[in-house]
């Protein structure tokens, strides 16, 4: 099914992210989570795209057999980094005959080992480029794209930045997923932004649970970055051993769904980082046990 047609028939949407594996022992870790969470029958899921396109025959692997398996609907990521136009329409080309007709467009991270976006000759700059093409030779694709709540790093100049994200809707996206974000208020500040921008797609709530010390480091890490307020490290600090901080941080994860539903929000986006422990546990801890639970 189409992501617009969900929207349409949902006041809520709740979806997850996974990435392709890179072995056997993480391919059955990912489809022992995958069978997990298609118990809470969520909206759809999602696959990623590696840095540079390094994972383009993983993603759409991934994407098939997710879709083939479960039955799911399934969005493929796809980048303009690392491929020229021609290449990025067999991509679509191949997506179409085997049925996907929901892509993430994104600009994409430079390849591993490279510090900035260079554009690959024939291929697009920008992830509004990429969404023009798409909307105009696969108008029976629909279109997603990111949005920063915290801002982009590449871009300071906020008031620049919500015609950057501008461009992208006018281009055709149909919603926006959020970057994960720890501080709601951050969320909504940027959805306010985008009302007075004129964007008035749907709009995603990225969220990812801390689980773990290594993990949080690495967000922070990340040429994206992540904010933690004050509440959370003080939260985190309290732990005395990795089980407490994993707690912590999926209470911390369960209030932000909790307060993101209560004030109306029109979609939950969970990195599960191919696990589903912390989204089943968030789930539980509300009280539900499906992602229809959650929508009521």
């Amino acid at each position: 099914m189409h992501i617009a047609e969900i929207f349409k028939n949902n006041k809520i949407t709740f979806s997850f992210e996974f990435f392709p594996p890179k072995d056997r022992a993480a391919s059955d870790q990912l489809f022992c989570a995958v069978r997990e969470l298609v118990l809470l029958k969520p909206s759809w899921v999602s696959v990623t795209y590696g840095a540079g396109g390094s994972t383009r025959e993983l993603t759409h692997e991934l994407v098939q057999r997710i879709g083939k398996e479960t039955g799911l609907t399934v969005v493929s990521h796809l980048t303009c980094a690392g491929s020229t136009r021609a290449e990025i329409a067999a991509v679509l080309d191949r997506y179409r005959a085997a049925g996907i007709v929901n892509i993430m467009a994104l600009r994409g991270d430079p390849p591993k080992g490279e510090n900035s976006f260079v554009k690959t000759p024939w291929g697009f700059g920008h992830a509004a480029e990429l969404v023009a093409f798409i909307r105009k030779n696969f108008p029976g694709m629909s279109i997603g794209v990111a949005g920063y709540p915290e801002g982009h790093p590449e871009t300071p100049n906020r008031l620049k930045e919500i015609e950057f994200l501008k461009a992208k809707v006018d281009a055709g996206a149909d919603y926006l997923c959020t970057q994960l974000f720890f501080d709601n208020r951050d969320f909504y500040d940027f959805c306010e932004r985008c009302v007075m921008a004129g964007i008035t797609v749907p709009v995603i709530a990225g969220i990812m649970p801390i689980t773990s010390r290594k993990t949080m480091l690495r967000m922070a890490d990340m040429a994206l970055g992540a904010r933690y307020p004050a509440g959370l490290l003080k939260a985190l600090a309290r732990a005395d051993n990795d089980a407490g901080l994993e707690k912590a941080g999926i209470h911390w994860a369960t209030e932000q769904v909790r307060d993101l539903i209560d004030n109306g929000v029109r979609g939950i986006h969970f990195y599960t980082l191919n696990r589903s422990r912390a989204t089943l546990r968030i789930y539980d801890s509300l009280g539900v046990t499906s992602s229809q639970g959650l929508s009521r």
